[in-house]
């Protein structure tokens, strides 16, 4: 994509990024990033918006009822639908959708991944198909940044590929290497273009190598070497164990450069969120909270509840009176439960909004008990509570 509109870059400053406070038993920090659109609270999670929209959830929930700092939009959907005609005409998607505060798009290479019946990759980039109408598409690492630069989000992701769990060897440092060469061309052409709404963009690269502490250490390596505003890591969360996630998380954040963000793609259940904040990562994304919410399953202060079983037929006492929210405290267990059984709508709007106000309290929680100096007992607590099924 080449239309003229892309002139030399004017704007080279780096994202802000200050810690304000360390954990002394662990990596936990507490840390402000700022863009654009305002400053961001870490750690932080980002409810994913992935086509403009959280689902079953309102922009104005989004800020007022979830507190939610930044949202996550998937370059590979804006671009098949709405289209990046429409959202440059709408003056990015921040105007298109409403949203007046920061926003991070993935490339793209997480759907790569997932469509691997319908697509080739090469050195050049991928073709695919479309999910939508079966047309033939190409993504290369310079179209997707300018894709990026015209959906408009405040932080854009570098164009990789995504292995999957498992994944030979072999396999996973080609693939590796291949992110690494398309990085580089992502870095040269944001270096040739400038934004287009009038604020700052900044490239996260990702570090990628599976399970395979050598390759994670390469990759780690170059993309610290790189020195952009921030870092990501991802090819993580796509059914690893446990274990595993937590000791490539720990490998690599040991070689990420401790003054820039760290983000940890695709990551998780409120457990998983927890153990990685103690390792050193300060951003977070995930479906789990909506997607979940929509089949009954609350994430609460105290555990995990199945709103669907008989033993909340009863119950009118409020969600979760701990959080604070109007959804979590103003409705009522049964009444959740009533519309959930019913399939009603507002079911799966009120659930939804109440895992992500859970979501954003964790994150919150996590950050003051940082600032206190007593991350650690606490977490080691709300580990437990937080596995815990009512």
């Amino acid at each position: 994509m080449d239309n003229g509109i892309f002139a030399p870059v004017l704007f080279r400053a780096s994202m802000q990024f200050t810690i304000q406070a360390t954990d002394s038993k662990s990596s936990a920090r507490a840390g402000t990033l700022t863009t654009g659109h305002g400053a961001i609270e870490t750690p932080i999670f980002m409810p994913v918006g992935t086509a403009g929209s959280v689902k079953a959830v309102h922009q104005r929930e989004l800020a007022d009822d979830i507190h939610a700092q930044i949202i996550l939009g998937n370059t590979y959907h804006l671009y098949l639908r709405p289209g990046l005609e429409l959202l440059q005409q709408a003056g990015g998607l921040h105007a298109f959708i409403g949203w007046d505060r920061p926003i991070l798009t993935d490339s793209g290479g997480y759907q790569v991944y997932s469509l691997a019946n319908n697509r080739k990759i090469k050195e050049e980039g991928v073709t695919f198909k479309s999910h939508i109408d079966g047309s033939t598409h190409n993504f290369t690492p310079e179209n997707v940044m300018d894709i990026e630069r015209t959906i408009g989000a405040d932080i854009i992701m570098a164009f990789d590929e995504c292995t999957p769990y498992p994944c030979e060897y072999k396999y996973a440092k080609k693939s590796m290497e291949l992110t690494n060469r398309w990085l580089d061309r992502c870095v040269m052409r944001i270096n040739e273009t400038q934004p287009l709404y009038g604020y700052n963009q900044y490239l996260f690269p990702i570090v990628q190598g599976s399970t395979y502490k050598d390759l994670r250490e390469q990759s780690a390596n170059y993309i610290a070497s790189k020195n952009l505003s921030g870092n990501a890591i991802g090819g993580l969360s796509v059914g690893e164990p446990h274990e595993d996630m937590y000791a490539m998380t720990e490998l690599v954040c040991g070689i990420l450069p401790k003054d820039k963000p760290r983000y940890l793609m695709g990551v998780g259940t409120p457990e998983n969120i927890l153990e990685c904040i103690a390792l050193g990562i300060d951003m977070f994304d995930c479906v789990m909270p909506t997607r979940n919410a929509r089949n009954g399953m609350l994430f609460t202060s105290k555990g995990i509840i199945n709103i669907r079983n008989e033993k909340w037929k009863n119950d009118l006492s409020s969600i979760d009176a701990a959080l604070g929210g109007y959804t979590s405290t103003h409705y009522s267990k049964a009444y959740l439960r009533h519309l959930i059984i019913s399939k009603e709508i507002l079911g799966a709007q009120i659930a939804s909004i109440h895992n992500l106000t859970f979501y954003l309290w964790l994150v919150k929680e996590a950050r003051k008990h940082i600032t206190e100096g007593t991350f650690t007992g606490w977490k080691s607590e709300m580990v437990k509570k937080v596995k815990t099924r009512l």
